[in-house]
C-alpha cells in the first residue's frame, strides 16, 4: 500500500478541490446550486478521491485504474470552469488560476500512468 500523503499528484489534486472549493464554486449562482456547482464539487473531490482509493490497491494495473477515473474528473472540471468562465460566474483570473492547476494535474496524472503502465510491462 502507498501513503497517498507522500503523493506530488495528490498534493496537487488536494490544492485543485480546495482551491474550487474556496474560490471558485462559491461564486456561483444559488439557482446553480443542484446543476453545475454540483456537478463541479463532485469532480473536483473525485480526484484526489482516486488517487487515494487507488493507493489502497496491490497492484499497479489496479492503481492505474483509479488514476484514469481521476483524468476524466479532471476533464470534467475543466470543462465545468469553462462553461462558469463564459457564463461570467467566475473572473477570468480565477478561469486563468484554476485552469493552471487542472492542467498541472492531468500532466501528473498522465506522467504517474505512464510510469505505472511502463512498469507493469517490465520483466
Amino acid at each position: 500500500m502507498r501513503d497517498y500523503k507522500k503523493l506530488e499528484v495528490w498534493k496537487k489534486a488536494h490544492e485543485l478541490n480546495m482551491f474550487i472549493k474556496k474560490n471558485i464554486a462559491t461564486q456561483f449562482p444559488k439557482e446553480e446550486r443542484f446543476e453545475l456547482t454540483s456537478q463541479l464539487t463532485r469532480a473536483s473531490l473525485s480526484i484526489p478521491l482516486n488517487i487515494v482509493e487507488g493507493c489502497g490497491r496491490f497492484t499497479d494495473k489496479d492503481f492505474a485504474h483509479f488514476l484514469d477515473n481521476a483524468l476524466g474528473s479532471a476533464n470534467e472540471i475543466d470543462y465545468c470552469c469553462l462553461c462558469a468562465s463564459e457564463l461570467k460566474y467566475i473572473s477570468e483570473d480565477d478561469y486563468l488560476k484554476v485552469n493552471q492547476l487542472i492542467s498541472e494535474v492531468r500532466a501528473m496524472l498522465i506522467s504517474f500512468l505512464k510510469f505505472l503502465r511502463s512498469a507493469g510491462k517490465k520483466p
